[in-house]
């Protein structure tokens, strides 16, 4: 199977602090070299603070579009980058919640690392799935429906869409693999 990405436009989703930068920039830079087009999306445009460990600030990146000007149809996928804060923010976040629904709704494939899961619970559609996350996240999946599993990577085609998991950032290698997999 090829894991060519050209034409294909990627959504990264962030809140505007928090994001675990090796979770968002080795995905990125994943789909970027098989040929995608990434696009950083955030509750408003401009900085997204990242940080490492969820403690130490690092790199500022730019978002390019408000989710609440993002239109799903325009992506073929979505990346749910982790960072602890960062995915609290973004799961009572009703554009990133309503913007996931959507792509999820339209059987778009969708990758999400570490504490990125909580958003995917807020939409309502894992009812089934079986997915890995960040360990302290297991009570939230299983009660929206879901079937956590303490792995490196995971994919659950389930319901219609495909769905990419791992754990933490020491899994990032197996995730962009299966990330780009699914996507192509």
């Amino acid at each position: 199977m090829s894991n060519d990405l050209t034409g294909k436009r990627v959504a990264f989703i962030v809140a505007q602090s928090g994001v675990e930068q090796p979770e968002l920039t080795q995905p990125w830079q994943a789909v970027e070299d098989a040929g995608a087009t990434a696009v950083l999306i955030a509750p408003e445009t401009g900085k997204v603070q990242a940080f490492e460990s969820d403690v130490n600030e690092a790199g500022t990146f730019e978002a390019t579009l408000a989710l609440g000007d993002a239109d799903p149809a325009t992506f073929d996928a979505v990346v749910l980058p982790g960072g602890t804060t960062n995915a609290d923010a973004l799961r009572v976040e009703e554009d990133a919640v309503a913007f996931m629904r959507e792509v999820i709704d339209a059987g778009k494939p969708v990758a999400s690392i570490c504490h990125g899961p909580w958003t995917l619970v807020e939409t309502g559609r894992l009812e089934g799935k079986t997915l890995t996350s960040f360990p302290s996240l297991q009570t939230d999946i299983r009660n929206a429906g879901a079937t956590w599993v303490d792995e490196e990577s995971f994919t659950c085609e389930h319901n219609g869409w495909t769905l990419v998991t791992s754990r933490n950032p020491g899994d990032l290698d197996a995730f962009c693999e299966a990330a780009v997999a699914a996507f192509a």
